[in-house]
C-alpha cells in the first residue's frame, strides 16, 4: 500500500511503526518536493518535526484496527491454552518444584566443581579454629590482572579478637571481605581459595564495613554506624563471626576511640571470632588488659620517587603480626593527591603539635607479660588436647618445642614469679 501511494504521488514515503500509533507513514523531504507545501488530501493526522512528516490514511487505520483485533484474539487463545495446561498439570505441580530444586542443586555443584578445578582451591576442614594458610580474595582473583596477595589467618578461642591496623589503601577492608567470603564458601560446601583452611562453624556472620549515610531513614554516617553496631551487639553469640571496619570515624576522635573501646570490651566478653580494622592506634593497647587480643598490621614500603624527588608508599598487602609503624599515613595519602602542598605542610605541623600533647606511653608490666604468656601456653595446650592427631613421639616433640618457645620468648616470667614469691 505504501509503495503504491509513493508511486501515485511521487513522494519518498516509507512505513514506520510505534506501539502507540501502530503502522503509519513517514517522509523526510524539503518543501520543494511538495506542491504548494501541502500533502495530498488523502493523508490525515499529519505531524511535522523539522523536515520529517508523519501521517496516515483511512485505509491504513483500518488495517491497524484489524491487526489489533487479530492480536487480541491471539492473546485470548493463548490465555485459554495456558489455563487449560495449568488445570491439567496442577495436581503434579510439586514435580516441577522438585525439578527446579534438582536443577538448582546440579547447577550449584557444577559451579563448585568448575571453581575448584580451574583454581587452586582446597577442601576446608571444620574444627574449633579459623585457620587459613595463604588465602586470597576469590572475586579479586577474577577481576584482577595479577593474582591477589595471599595472607594467613589464625583465630582460636584463646586469640579470638584480632585488631588490624595499617595505612589507607593497604588492604584492610579487602582482607575482612576475604575472610567473610571464605567462611561462606566453606559452609555452603565449596572449596576455598587457600593452601590450607580450617573453619569453625559460624551461626551468624556480622559485618560493619560500609560508611555511607542512609537518606531513606534520615540517618547520618555515624547514626548508621551506631544502628549497625547495636544490631551486632544485641544478636551476636559465642559462635558468631564479626567483621568491623573502622568503627567510630563518623564522629570526633575522642568519642570514636571511646565507642571502639566499649564495643571491643563487650565483644571480648564473648567467644565470638572478631576482626576489628581501625585507624585508632590507641585501641591496639587493649591487648595489655586482654590476653586474647592479637594485633596485626599491613606492611608498606617506602620508595624514592626520582621524578618528583619525593618518598612514595609501596603497598605490599602483606599481613604481619604487631602494630603498624607508619605515622601520619593519612597525610601521606593526601600528599599523593592533588591537595595543595601548603595545606599538606600546615596539616603536618598541626598534627605534630597535637600528637606531642596527647601522646601517652602504655606499656605492659612484666607481670602482665607473664600472665599473657601463661594464657597463650594454656590455650595452645587445650587446643592440642582437643584436635591433635599426632602420634606419641610427634606430640612429645611438639610439646617440647612449645615449652622452649615459651621460655625463650618470655625469659622474665620466672624472674617476676620469683619476686612475687619472695
Amino acid at each position: 500500500m505504501i509503495s503504491q501511494l509513493a508511486e501515485k504521488y511521487s513522494l519518498p514515503l516509507r512505513t514506520s511503526f510505534s506501539s502507540a500509533r501502530g503502522f503509519f507513514i513517514q517522509m523526510t523531504t524539503d518543501c520543494t518536493a511538495l506542491f504548494n507545501d501541502k500533502l495530498p488530501s488523502e493523508f490525515i493526522k499529519i505531524s511535522k518535526v523539522k523536515n520529517s512528516y508523519s501521517f496516515t490514511s483511512t485505509d491504513l487505520i483500518k488495517m491497524n484496527e484489524r491487526c489489533q483485533e487479530s492480536l487480541r484474539e491471539i492473546y485470548h487463545m493463548t490465555y485459554m491454552i495456558v489455563c487449560k495446561l495449568l488445570s491439567e498439570i496442577y495436581e503434579h505441580i510439586h514435580c516441577l518444584y522438585k525439578l527446579s530444586d534438582t536443577v538448582s542443586m546440579l547447577d550449584m555443584l557444577l559451579s563448585f566443581a568448575h571453581a575448584c578445578t580451574l583454581s587452586d582451591y582446597v577442601r576446608p576442614e571444620f574444627t574449633d579454629t579459623l585457620a587459613i594458610k595463604q588465602g586470597w580474595h576469590p572475586i579479586l582473583e577474577k577481576i584482577s590482572v595479577e593474582k591477589p596477595v595471599a595472607n594467613n589467618t589464625y583465630i582460636t578461642e584463646g586469640s579470638n579478637f584480632v585488631i588490624i591496623t595499617g595505612p589507607n589503601m593497604s588492604g584492610k577492608s579487602t582482607y575482612l571481605k576475604q575472610i567473610a567470603l571464605c567462611q561462606i564458601m566453606a559452609q555452603i560446601g565449596s572449596y576455598v581459595p587457600a593452601e590450607y583452611s580450617s573453619f569453625r562453624i559460624a551461626e551468624q556472620i556480622f559485618t560493619r564495613i560500609s560508611t555511607d549515610d542512609d537518606i531513606e531513614t534520615n540517618s547520618s554516617t555515624f547514626m548508621k554506624e551506631m544502628k549497625e553496631i547495636a544490631y551486632i551487639l544485641h544478636n551476636a553469640n559465642d559462635k558468631s563471626l564479626i567483621l568491623i571496619d573502622e568503627l567510630g570515624r563518623g564522629t570526633n576522635t575522642e568519642e570514636g576511640i571511646g565507642i571502639c573501646y566499649a564495643v571491643c570490651e563487650y565483644l571480648l566478653s564473648l567467644k565470638a571470632f572478631t576482626l576489628f580494622a581501625t585507624h585508632f592506634l590507641e585501641l591496639c593497647h587493649i591487648d595489655v588488659l586482654y590476653p586474647n587480643v592479637e594485633n596485626m598490621y599491613f606492611e608498606v614500603q617506602h620508595v624514592k620517587n626520582t621524578s618528583r624527588n619525593k618518598e612514595a608508599i609501596l603497598y605490599t598487602y602483606k599481613l604481619s603480626k604487631g602494630l603498624t609503624e607508619e605515622k601520619n599515613y593519612g597525610l601521606k595519602a593526601a600528599e599523593a593527591s592533588s591537595l595543595p602542598p601548603s595545606i599538606v605542610l600546615d596539616a603536618k605541623e598541626i598534627t605534630t603539635q597535637i600528637t606531642r600533647q596527647i601522646l601517652q606511653n602504655q606499656r605492659s608490666t612484666p607481670e602482665m607479660e607473664r600472665q599473657r604468656a601463661v594464657y597463650h601456653l594454656a590455650t595452645r595446650l587445650v587446643q592440642t588436647a582437643r584436635n591433635s592427631q599426632l602420634d606419641p613421639d610427634s606430640l612429645r616433640t611438639y610439646l617440647s618445642n612449645l615449652k622452649r618457645k615459651y621460655e625463650a620468648d618470655f625469659p622474665r616470667a620466672e624472674q617476676v614469679s620469683g619476686k612475687t614469691e619472695e
